[in-house]
């Protein structure tokens, strides 16, 4: 699962920076503002709360601007009202596309993501066409600096996980999506922190190995695009880049 966690890594890495400070808090607050709304805005009744206000804290967002989240949700604020969209596309090569938004406006929403790739050379697809190349899952990434494999192996085997991998300088946790929750409070729980982008998210059964750099460059190129669109919450792809085609960081 090289591609996937190689991409991984380098979301987390692009996203650490405080030029992408704004972005980060944003799409949490809109993960926070959802949660709020279909399960209540006490985080010790809504462990998915809990999560996201563990990501919240990993990366010191404001006090204010997460009470504000989930008072929208509660409806104790106005503007809650987000629907979630989901797009399914191809890329250069026949690499797979899922690009997720929570969006107050769909129209503007789909005008966006649809100019988008139009200037990237890549297209929508049908229904289920790229969905049946994922799965959903359950995904926790732990920076593995100064970890003990055994150790977090152990925690995650007897919390509930399905498998963990270490891909370069990163844990990579599987699960069940009904059992993310509890396993992820238990990482963090045992001192561990995982890493913002972890989530129930779409991870490749199918990939495609992409070798040559110019592909890989435009890829990405495209992936970080998506990523800056103001309603576009999670892009995942299954483009498996090998190490001579990833661009230099």
């Amino acid at each position: 699962m090289s591609g996937h966690s190689k991409w991984a890594t380098i979301k987390h890495k692009k996203a650490a920076t405080d030029a992408k400070r704004g972005k980060i808090f944003s799409k949490l607050a809109k993960e926070l503002t959802i949660s709020a709304r279909s399960g209540g805005g006490d985080p010790g009744a809504n462990i998915t709360l809990r999560t996201i206000l563990g990501k919240c804290k990993a990366v010191n967002m404001p006090a204010d601007n997460i009470d504000r989240a989930i008072k929208k949700g509660t409806g104790e604020l106005g503007g809650g009202a987000l629907e979630e969209i989901l797009f399914e596309a191809y890329a250069n090569g026949g690499v797979g596309l899922i690009i997720t938004c929570l969006s107050d406006n769909r129209n503007r929403s789909v005008a966006e993501v649809r100019h988008l790739l139009q200037r990237h050379n890549a297209t929508l697809a049908g229904s289920n066409q790229v969905m049946r190349n994922f799965e959903r899952r359950g995904q926790i990434l732990v920076n593995a600096e100064g970890v003990d494999e055994d150790a977090l192996t152990e925690l995650v085997l007897e919390a509930g996980a399905d498998d963990m991998t270490r891909e370069g300088d990163e844990f990579e946790i599987l699960t069940a999506p009904n059992v993310y929750n509890e396993v992820s409070e238990k990482i963090t729980q045992a001192g561990y922190t995982p890493t913002e982008e972890s989530g129930v998210n779409m991870v490749p059964t199918v990939w495609v190995p992409i070798n040559d750099p110019n592909q890989a460059a435009s890829l990405l190129k495209l992936v970080d695009a998506l990523d800056e669109l103001e309603d576009v919450q999670n892009v995942y792809m299954n483009g498996d880049i090998s190490d001579d085609a990833m661009p230099a960081e």
